[in-house]
C-alpha cells in the first residue's frame, strides 16, 4: 500500500511536470483547430485543479491542525 507521503510525492511531481510541459502543451496543440485546442487546455486545466485540491487534502490529512 502506498503511504501518505508517497502520494503526496506522486501529487507534487505531477503538478510540477505538468507546469514545466506547458510551453511543450502549447506547440503540440498548435496544429489543431481553436475549439479543440480550448477544449485541450481546459481539460488540462481541470486535471491540475484536481491535483492541486488533491494535494491540499492529502497535506490536510498529514497535518489536520494546520487544515482550517
Amino acid at each position: 500500500m502506498i503511504t501518505l507521503e508517497e502520494k503526496i510525492a506522486k501529487t507534487q511531481h505531477m503538478l510540477r511536470r505538468m507546469e514545466q510541459d506547458q510551453p511543450y502543451l502549447q506547440v503540440r496543440l498548435s496544429p489543431l483547430g481553436e475549439e479543440h485546442r480550448q477544449s485541450a487546455f481546459a481539460y488540462a486545466d481541470l486535471i491540475r485543479a484536481e491535483a492541486e485540491a488533491e494535494l491540499k487534502r492529502l497535506m490536510a490529512e498529514r497535518n489536520p491542525r494546520n487544515a482550517n
